[in-house]
């Protein structure tokens, strides 16, 4: 039995992957994978995997592009959610901004500095035609976090995933000024050049799993239920995530992935443009 890590946020997008460890299709393969929640996001797992802590790494696409590029010795496997991410754009609930407009100069929260809501700040902020000079941010780790420094008055917004969110625009925690949708597919399986390179087989059989699991995801009975349930949403917000998620089961285009990196290169979050066979395996 070959022992695998890999890593991913405790989100209803990786419902898959619990379920196939679960029900032991792994270790069918010959395979022990086991499963870390990061709840502080990409830029940790990123951090995770060029400090070889883990294997393998479920992760935003636009954090790891820039991470790879800026020298983490990883690679992308293959897309794992095809659509784009919608990204919730929010204020306490008590705050005086009503607009997007009124966001113009203030602090943006963020995970850390290379996570996706640093990064998606960037991509906001040109879709704005705001100065991303003038971009300010204060690192609050994880969502928790957020609640805390927007309601303390220590950040003004916060862009985190909208479905992930809802539970706290219900409760009266935030409120949800708009939405940024991702240009590109949202999420994709990253592994360690070592582990890509050692472990080839081990590799490819996890990724014939998850794509079996994923392509029948849909399928499944009651699955709006038992995503409900497990992640505590509300059916009717779920039923509307489902149907606009789509898993994907191929690599990472390498036109889409210039598109990415010709994106964060004008927005000089990184410094150059690589081939794409610097980046996918």
């Amino acid at each position: 039995m070959k022992k695998v890590s890999i890593i991913g946020v405790p989100e209803h997008f990786n419902l898959p992957w619990h379920l196939a460890i679960e029900e032991g299709a792994f270790e069918e393969r010959g395979i022990d994978l086991e499963w870390t929640d990061i709840h502080e996001g990409t830029g940790r797992m990123a951090q995770m995997l060029a400090d070889e802590e883990t294997d393998m790494a479920i992760i935003l696409t636009e954090g790891i592009v820039k991470s790879i590029t800026d020298g983490n010795p990883s690679r992308i496997a293959q897309v794992y959610i095809q659509s784009p991410l919608l990204w919730g754009i929010h204020v306490a609930a008590n705050s005086d901004f009503n607009t997007i407009d009124d966001l113009e100069g203030s602090r943006a929260a963020i995970s850390r500095y290379g996570s996706g809501s640093h990064l998606m700040a960037y991509v906001h902020a040109k879709q704005q035609n705001w100065s991303t000079k003038n971009l300010k941010f204060e690192i609050i780790n994880n969502l928790q976090g957020a609640v805390a420094g927007l309601t303390e008055n220590e950040a003004d917004y916060f862009m985190w995933e909208h479905f992930t969110t809802k539970p706290l625009v219900d409760k009266g925690l935030f409120r949800r000024l708009g939405d940024c949708p991702t240009l590109w597919p949202c999420f994709v399986i990253a592994t360690t050049n070592k582990f890509a390179s050692d472990q080839p087989g081990a590799l490819k059989h996890i990724l014939e799993v998850i794509n079996l699991y994923t392509e029948e995801f849909k399928l499944i009975p009651s699955i709006d239920r038992t995503l409900a349930n497990r992640y505590d949403q509300k059916l009717e917000d779920i039923k509307i995530w489902l149907s606009k998620t789509h898993w994907g089961q191929s690599q990472l285009t390498p036109d889409i992935l210039k598109k990415i990196q010709v994106q964060l290169f004008e927005l000089d979050l990184i410094s150059e443009i690589k081939d794409s066979s610097a980046l996918l395996t």
